[in-house]
């Protein structure tokens, strides 16, 4: 790897020996070094670090912290997603929790643990570059919109797109293949949505959903008294998407004695009723989905060959969303505003751990197991940013150790804590105070914080 495919890391440290030690630690970083304010913040103009090390105790106030606090602020307000480390001696708690209030990522404390401190700086890095992904594709919001009203940023999805815009205005009938939960119905909205007929009706119909007996009258219509119940005339969907477009979904589930019916309407364009021997000739364009395999069910004497050809004269092939780099986040915010609109205007965000899940989890389910799972999530949130928890993709014997950082870690355990305090105390502030350990003040500023309310 070249030096400038490395990330960037800034160590500010003021103790040569440290100096060295620390830059030699990082094989995998491209390192710099300031030992005062004024090299550390040219280093960061020049050098944009995703990563920097503290130590708050730079001269000319080597003993105090307030040259280094004076850096965290700077390198805040010129480059605030900068991930910053802060270093704290023995009893500096005070000190570590002021600067992450300020901007700063996590903390570590003196002596090093080298091997410690790399994992924080890994950490940190991962994060960074999630959150610079995301901001890319929040970036990108004329780009990920294709047919009107699919989301992506994935080429291959974007090529799938402009397959279909392009067979739009023809005739020929499409073949949508792909996984349970990829979308096929809203591509299938995109076809005829891009065509000449969508003034006229989309009708969709799950032909897997329907009890083979029902599915021809479903499909075809029914004159009154052709079978119990039939009490009046009954136009099947594809009379109903006259002019329009029919969406056959899992086409693959059609038995085999309907399948005849169905060709001779591609191939004539006529229809008959169920109990009707008239021909009613009807525009109707088709667009079939299916999970299935089409061509081992034909060499298994399941789908009939000559109905495939006619329905499969263009095949899109639909990728999963694990093959779609960058949607999951992106689907997944989408989902968010949309619900949290709806359901639960205190939702803002997803938090750094969630952002990790996603886009580490393979989705099995697809977009609609995303869907599911972030609607599930906005709903039963308790905080203004969803967490992995809430999406059920964080271990519940692992929380701990699927935090990003030491803060998320303590976040999550002072939380828990205060709750119960002001449980148990019935949300008297003075009581929980005492339960805790701590004054009135601190527990404020922890109510604050942590956006707890002590009602």
């Amino acid at each position: 790897m070249t030096t400038e495919s490395l990330p960037k890391l800034l160590v500010v440290e003021d103790d040569a020996g440290l100096q060295a030690q620390l830059k030699w630690a990082y094989e995998d970083f491209e390192v710099f070094v300031a030992g005062d304010r004024a090299s550390a913040i040219a280093l960061l103009r020049s050098e944009m670090p995703d990563v920097v090390t503290l130590d708050l105790g730079l001269p000319p106030d080597p003993d105090g912290t307030t040259e280094g606090f004076a850096v965290l602020d700077e390198i805040m307000a010129l480059k605030p997603d900068t991930k910053v480390v802060v270093a704290s001696g023995h009893g500096a708690r005070e000190s570590a929790l002021q600067a992450i209030a300020r901007g700063a990522y996590d903390f570590y404390q003196k002596p090093v643990d080298i091997d410690a401190l790399g994992h924080i700086v890994r950490r940190a890095l991962h994060l960074h570059r999630i959150e610079a992904e995301n901001r890319r594709l929040a970036g990108r919001v004329e780009d990920e919109t294709v047919l009107g009203r699919m989301i992506t940023a994935a080429p291959e999805m974007v090529k799938v797109a402009r397959t279909i815009e392009r067979v739009a205005n023809t005739s020929v009938s499409v073949m949508l293949l792909g996984a349970s939960g990829t979308g096929k119905e809203l591509l299938a909205r995109g076809v005829h949505e891009a065509s000449g007929r969508a003034k006229r009706e989309f009708v969709a119909i799950n032909c897997a959903a329907i009890p083979e007996n029902l599915l021809e009258s479903e499909l075809f219509g029914h004159e009154k008294g052709a079978f119990t119940g039939a009490v009046k005339t009954t136009p099947g969907k594809i009379e109903q998407a006259a002019g329009g477009t029919l969406f056959l979904d899992e086409v693959g589930d059609i038995p085999l004695q309907l399948q005849v019916k169905l060709l001779r309407f591609l191939q004539e364009r006529v229809i008959e009723r169920v109990g009707s021997r008239e021909s009613i000739p009807v525009d109707t364009r088709v667009v079939c989905a299916t999970h299935q395999n089409l061509e081992a069910m034909i060499a298994e004497g399941r789908f009939r060959e000559d109905l495939y050809y006619r329905l499969a004269e263009i095949v899109v092939r639909i990728p999963s969303l694990a093959e779609r780099p960058g949607d999951p986040t992106l689907l997944a915010k989408a989902f968010l505003t949309r619900y949290a609109k709806e359901m639960n205007p205190r939702v803002r965000g997803f938090s750094a751990d969630a952002l990790a899940a996603i886009d580490a989890w393979g989705w099995p389910g697809n977009v609609r197991e995303l869907e599911n799972r972030v609607k599930r999530a906005v709903i039963m949130a308790d905080e203004k940013l969803v967490s992995a928890t809430d999406l059920d993709l964080a271990d519940p014997d692992e929380q701990v150790a699927a935090a990003l950082n030491l803060k998320t870690a303590r976040e999550q355990a002072d939380r828990k804590v205060i709750r119960h305090a002001l449980a148990r105390s019935e949300g008297n502030i003075s009581s929980t105070a005492k339960m805790l350990g701590i004054s009135r003040p601190t527990l404020y500023d922890l109510l604050k914080q942590y956006d707890l309310q002590p009602s």
